[in-house]
């Protein structure tokens, strides 16, 4: 049945050629094992109840991942040259239209927003070619297969193990699909340590971090709900019998609970005494509590907590413009580009990439980075000023351009001339004024 379902398959290099399949592939071993040991990697967490408890209910992750979203979604892909190992130019050619209108009425900002949200919620995306367009797959329908030659009975512990295919899954369909490892791009930007392959949800490791923000918001709303007044002990006189305890509880409630009805006088009898345990939300420091909350989650996100606009990034001196432009940076820096990179990487294996370029992200159009374009145009000026006082001494324009870009002045090669007039030694120069 496999050979069937590999056969069935098309390989992404071969859309317009006749068929042709590694078929060396199918004599690794495969077995139905779920546990580390085995072939199979698939994502460890419930992604459905990611989305619908999580990502649809939290209004701080929800925050949190819109803002990696709207920023990362922004990029474009080029290629970039290399030249001795090092990069160059941006150029584009036609191998980049599928990553530019990927799907009908898509287009990259689609496929990158589809990406970094599966990347949030599962760990992992998966992207794959469906004919003469992109497929972004739900990723808890995807299993990672691997396995090994020379000792197959570890699959994938063993030294050797490697990845040989991805089964496609979608519950109503009547077995799997294997895609081969050139046919999907698989962005997992937080490696999984106890998986080879697999990624990991940055929601995991907060998760007691959401559930105690959610409790928070819940007794927030009961708050309001039951009078705005918690906590209030109403004690009765011993001589009160449990009928009619039940009868004075029954008035009360329906007299004191519920929002509409705060802040009414509260008249009792039978020797009633209440006494207010809590009184408003200030004695209960709940901006305290969900505002240390919310931090912690965005470190973890590594979105500042100024730039999803939370509360604690919203007072003193955090929103002054050199607080702001540092945390921006941190954000680009720490979290945007690393993404883009390993963005790119994934995604090369589905165009075909110049034999002397790279896959690479264009990040000069986005309106978030302005300021690093000011910044790259000031250290251009500079590298421009210090080209120009290396030429003057004498020094060769190639060997001051390596020395600039490589950091390293141990490149500079002198002409031999020497001042601004670059005249050769013991030459004698024209009388000023006349021959």
């Amino acid at each position: 049945m496999l050979a069937h379902r590999v056969l069935a398959a098309r390989s992404r290099k071969a859309w317009s050629e006749p068929p042709f399949w590694d078929l060396e592939r199918l004599r690794y071993p495969l077995s139905w094992s779920s546990s580390y040991d085995s072939e199979r990697e698939r994502i460890e967490n419930d992604f459905l109840g990611y989305v619908t408890g999580i990502y649809k209910r939290n209004g701080p992750v929800f925050a949190l991942m819109a803002a990696r979203m709207m920023v990362f979604s922004e990029a474009r892909f080029q290629f970039r040259r290399m030249r001795n190992g090092r990069p160059g130019d941006l150029f584009g050619n036609a191998s980049l239209g599928m990553l530019e209108r990927p799907w009908p009425g898509g287009t990259t900002g689609d496929l990158l927003s589809r990406m970094i949200q599966h990347a949030d919620l599962a760990g992992n995306a998966y992207t794959t070619v469906v004919g003469d367009r992109l497929r972004v797959l739900r990723p808890d329908w995807v299993t990672i297969l691997s396995a090994s030659k020379d000792e197959p009975e570890l699959y994938g512990a063993a030294l050797d193990a490697e990845i040989i295919g991805y089964f496609y899954e979608p519950p109503a369909a009547k077995g799997p699909t294997l895609l081969l490892p050139d046919q999907v791009a698989h962005f997992a930007p937080n490696p999984d340590p106890e998986a080879n392959w697999r990624g990991m949800s940055w929601l995991s490791p907060v998760l007691d971090e959401i559930s105690a923000d959610k409790a928070a918001t819940t007794h927030k709303l009961k708050f309001f709900e039951n009078g705005a007044s918690p906590q209030v002990i109403v004690s009765y006189d011993a001589s009160i019998t449990p009928e009619k305890f039940k009868a004075y509880k029954k008035i009360i409630d329906e007299s004191h609970t519920g929002v509409d009805k705060a802040y009414k006088t509260l008249h009792l009898g039978a020797g009633a005494d209440p006494k207010v345990v809590g009184a408003d939300l200030r004695q209960l420091d709940f901006k305290s509590t969900q505002g240390a909350g919310e931090t912690r989650l965005a470190a973890v996100a590594r979105v500042p907590a100024v730039i999803a606009g939370f509360s604690e990034g919203l007072s003193g001196s955090s929103l002054n413009e050199g607080n702001f432009k540092a945390a921006r940076r941190v954000f680009a820096d720490g979290c945007l580009r690393p993404l883009w990179r390993n963005a790119a990487g994934s995604l090369a294996t589905l165009v075909d990439v110049p034999a002397d370029a790279e896959l690479w992200f264009d990040e000069r159009d986005i309106a978030f980075l302005r300021e690093d374009a000011a910044d790259a145009a000031d250290i251009q000026s500079t590298k421009a000023q210090t080209i120009r006082q290396l030429v003057d001494a004498g020094y060769t324009p190639d060997s001051v351009i390596a020395a600039i870009e490589n950091d390293d002045f141990g490149l500079l090669a002198h002409s031999g001339l020497f001042s601004v007039q670059l005249q050769p030694p013991g030459s004698s120069q024209a009388p000023a004024g006349g021959e």
